[in-house]
């Protein structure tokens, strides 16, 4: 792309790294924002770019500070649409408070409607998120949403590696479409484990559906959290006779004692992209490879401005 096209793309604080490599594919500027606090700790945001009758994109992750991050992200959406942006995108490679997308029990919130609302009220034009925790987030927003998935970058890795004797396993049995797309991009068996969530950090991994004896494995999800469940899984696989075990995953979240887990587990090889920035300690693992959807997410902004299809990109 031009650098003199019409289009902005702005970065918040929650990836700026990823937002620079997003340009650099694009072969534009990353956008001119002040990005500064009063004194009392209110965030305020300046646009130094004009804007006005531009196709602006905002990259903003939704991770650690979370409620920071989505605060900011509503921020620019006001500025960017109150300096006459024609139309602005939020790019959320990671959207925060998407687990809480339904009522469980009685009297808790639905949060993810919550911020799908926030986001719309405050400007927002349309959406670009990768790998929803629950594609049916999609219909919590009143604007168009792009959905899109880090898959066709991990199974492009895992191809390169020629793993023999392949199974796909899904950790869990929500995850078995997930699993499924790997398994006809990689043309491995299936697996699948039944789990139960003793509590919010502690999963049980008891049975398999399939078989893993003398298999390599290969375990993705959306995310990596507490990592409890992939180290449950592999823990179980191991068990049963598997040989290396691969673990892929789109969101680098790794709270509380994940890295500690996945040091103490069989797990061969961690494979993640960028969607959130990737913090020192997790890099210090030795089995730790990221990836980058940099280009995923440029070609996606590229095709929203050139009103191309979306779709087409994973045909």
């Amino acid at each position: 792309m031009s650098s003199n096209e019409n289009i902005k793309i702005f970065s918040g604080s929650g990836n700026p790294e990823l937002t620079a490599k997003i340009c650099k594919y694009l072969t534009v500027p990353v956008g001119c924002a002040k990005i500064d606090r009063f004194p009392d700790g209110e965030k305020i945001i300046k646009c130094e770019d004009d804007v006005r009758g531009r196709d602006c994109f905002i990259v903003q992750s939704g991770c650690e500070p979370v409620d920071a991050n989505v605060m900011e992200l509503l921020i620019f959406l006001d500025c960017l649409k109150r300096a006459s942006a024609s139309r602005v995108t939020a790019v959320m490679p990671y959207f925060g408070y998407a687990r809480q997308d339904r009522k469980d029990e009685g009297r808790v919130p639905i949060t993810a409607k919550l911020v799908a609302n926030l986001i719309t009220t405050a400007g927002a034009d349309r959406v670009l998120a990768m790998d929803l925790h629950a594609a049916q987030l999609q219909g919590f927003f009143d604007i168009p949403v792009d959905h899109l998935f880090a898959e066709p970058v991990l199974s492009g890795y895992f191809q390169g590696k020629k793993i023999e004797k392949l199974t796909i396993v899904s950790p869990d049995v929500g995850n078995i479409k997930r699993a499924a797309r790997y398994v006809e991009h990689l043309n491995g068996e299936l697996a699948i484990i039944h789990k139960k969530r003793i509590s919010g950090k502690e999963v049980q991994c008891d049975e398999i559906i399939g078989t893993v004896k003398g298999r390599n494995i290969l375990m993705c999800d959306d995310m990596i959290s507490t990592a409890g469940t992939m180290c449950s899984a592999a823990k179980l696989v191991k068990e049963h006779g598997a040989n290396k075990i691969f673990i892929g995953a789109t969101h680098a979240l790794f709270c509380d004692r994940a890295v500690e887990n996945i040091a103490d587990s069989p797990i061969d090889e961690v494979v993640v992209t960028d969607t959130v920035p990737i913090r020192a300690d997790v890099r210090k693992l030795k089995n730790l490879k990221v990836l980058t959807v940099s280009e995923i997410l440029g070609e996606a902004i590229k095709r929203i401005h050139r009103n191309e299809s979306i779709s087409a990109m994973f045909n």
